[in-house]
């Protein structure tokens, strides 16, 4: 497709990014220019506790000095299972730094998924919160894992913040289960022998192996996407070419409250604003919203990400409109579609868009960027970023003009490989030219702005006609008494399927009727739900999207 978006890109920013990525060689020599620019800059923000460059940089030496020294080479993997602490970027850039793969892993993975995910990788190193030890210890012997590094929430806040902070995690709260695993180290004990320890910088190129993302990707089963230094450095290229233009070197501060083992936070806020030396305000649990916004209030903030469900809860927060917003001038939204009324509100208050995003763990993720400063809410998920094509692409694989809606396709230097030894599954995602298939459906606009409409598979069909649950659940969302909504077809016997229609109610007086009846008076009779219940939770994923494959029947 002809590169029409380039038009419209915002000023300043490149239309390709390949000489900036090609000055790096690795993840590692961007990490290593930041903290040599931004020694004494704060990177990290946890529970009042701070980490400047300087330390981060010293701490991830030592981890990967300890990793060289335990045997581990280049290229092999190590697990991370954490949430958002002070230890999760020192061992992420550790490892990068010797040259290991980062497997990150979610902490609230059963041991069905940890077992799947430590074998398929063959990770033989895992540095793990001790709240989560528990799940290790039930398939440990089922994995190749031979070195076990254990944190505690408090470990890296320093000597008094830190010991009541795990004495009221383990003792008040009670949040660490009873564990018990063979030889393992705490991780301040593999700090300090990596301090004694020599290291040896690996040779890294942009073909070198960063992370393994475990995905469902397009076709279900979970597969780790291969995701390189090249792919990484591109993409935080492109993401940084599109956010110069609304921060300043190192006085930026980025409330991070989406977890730093998800591809969208990892890329995003971790190596985005590490490029641009900024401070990282980590959110250890975001569920706790009071709490957070408590962090918030605290710590002058210019940027934020999130996903549609979290700018909801924060909007749904008293305190929260109490916050200065003074200093705000990015907020960046992805993951799922951004609601149009979540998307009013905030600018309401807030007097700053949630600039929607869209892109996948295949493509490292960033595929296209709204202007930050755009206050019109379109719907759309910005223009693709610098050195990145879009197709969009019927059935039979062939391409659509503007305005008609197919398989939204992308090829870039941010897109991924592969999956890891997974040839069959990354044959069924990629074309001969090198498109990605991203089973997404959309449409490019005239202007070259992209328009999602859902995930393929989640679309519903009506009598042969096309349901969008995005749309369906953002009318619901107008509906002053509706928190949230997720929409699922259910089968018929008459038409195939109708549309049900799962709700989280603000007010309990709220009825079946009275919405399906709010929905028919926007949208034309098929796309109206049929069935409405209401639930005090719905099914999330790690990063508070919700699942609406649970909700099926």
């Amino acid at each position: 497709m002809e590169h029409i978006w380039l038009e419209h890109y915002p000023q300043g920013v490149p239309a390709d990014i390949t000489g900036q990525a090609q000055a790096y060689a690795s993840l590692a020599a961007m990490f290593d220019e930041s903290c040599s620019k931004h020694a004494q800059n704060v990177a990290y923000i946890s529970m009042g506790s701070t980490m400047t460059y300087a330390q981060l940089d010293a701490h991830s030496h030592h981890f990967a000095a300890w990793l060289q020294s335990i045997g581990v080479k280049k290229g092999e993997r190590v697990a991370l299972m954490m949430p958002n602490l002070l230890q999760y970027p020192v061992c992420l850039f550790g490892t990068l730094r010797a040259g290991a793969a980062v497997v990150n892993t979610n902490p609230l993975y059963t041991a069905t998924e940890l077992e799947h995910q430590l074998r398929d990788s063959g990770a033989e190193t895992i540095v793990i919160a001790e709240n989560f030890a528990h799940t290790l210890q039930q398939v440990l012997t089922k994995t190749a894992i031979k070195h076990i590094v254990v944190t505690s929430l408090g470990e890296m806040l320093g000597a008094v913040k830190g010991t009541l902070t795990d004495l009221v995690v383990r003792h008040v709260k009670k949040l660490v289960p009873a564990w018990e695993l063979p030889n393992t180290l705490r991780l301040n004990q593999a700090l300090a022998r990596g301090s004694r320890a020599a290291f040896t910088p690996p040779s890294l190129g942009h073909d070198d192996l960063a992370c393994l993302q475990y995905t469902g990707g397009t076709t279900g089963v979970a597969k780790g996407a291969m995701l390189t230094h090249g792919n990484l450095v591109s993409n935080v290229c492109q993401a940084y070419a599109w956010v110069k233009p609304y921060t300043t070197e190192g006085q930026d501060c980025i409330v991070t409250a989406l977890p730093l083992y998800h591809i969208f936070a990892l890329t995003a806020n971790c190596l985005t604003f590490m490029k641009l030396g900024a401070r990282n305000l980590l959110i250890v649990n975001p569920r706790d919203i009071p709490a957070f916004v408590k962090s918030m209030r605290h710590t002058p903030f210019t940027a934020i990400t999130g996903v549609n469900t979290l700018f909801n809860a924060l909007l749904n927060n008293s305190e929260f409109s109490r916050l200065d917003f003074s200093g705000l001038r990015m907020v960046l939204g992805g993951g799922t579609a951004v609601q149009e009324a979540v998307a009013q509100r905030w600018l309401s208050l807030t007097g700053i868009p949630i600039a929607q995003a869209y892109g996948l763990t295949e493509t490292s993720p960033a595929v296209t960027i709204n202007p930050f400063d755009k206050k019109d809410f379109t719907g759309s998920i910005g223009l693709p970023v610098p050195s990145t094509d879009i197709a969009i692409r019927d059935d039979g694989g062939r391409d659509l003009p503007l305005g008609e809606s197919g398989e939204i396709c992308v090829r870039g230097p941010q897109v991924m490989p592969g999956y890891w030894n997974r040839p069959d599954e990354t044959a069924k995602v990629f074309d001969a030219d090198g498109f990605l298939h991203t089973g997404d459906i959309g449409y490019v606009s005239e202007q070259g702005y992209v328009f999602i409409l859902d995930r393929k598979k989640d679309m519903i069909l009506v009598s042969g006609f096309n349901v969008y649950p995005n749309e369906v659940e953002a009318v619901a969302m107008q509906h002053p008494d509706v928190l949230e909504a997720a929409a699922i077809g259910v089968p018929d016997e008459h038409s195939g399927e109708v549309v049900k229609l799962f709700v989280i109610r603000k007010n309990k007086s709220l009825t079946e009727a009275e919405l399906i009846k709010h929905c028919r008076s926007m949208l034309t009779g098929y796309k109206a739900p049929k069935y409405v219940e209401f639930r005090d939770t719905l099914p999330r994923s790690n990063v508070g999207k919700i699942l609406r494959r649970q909700l099926k029947p």
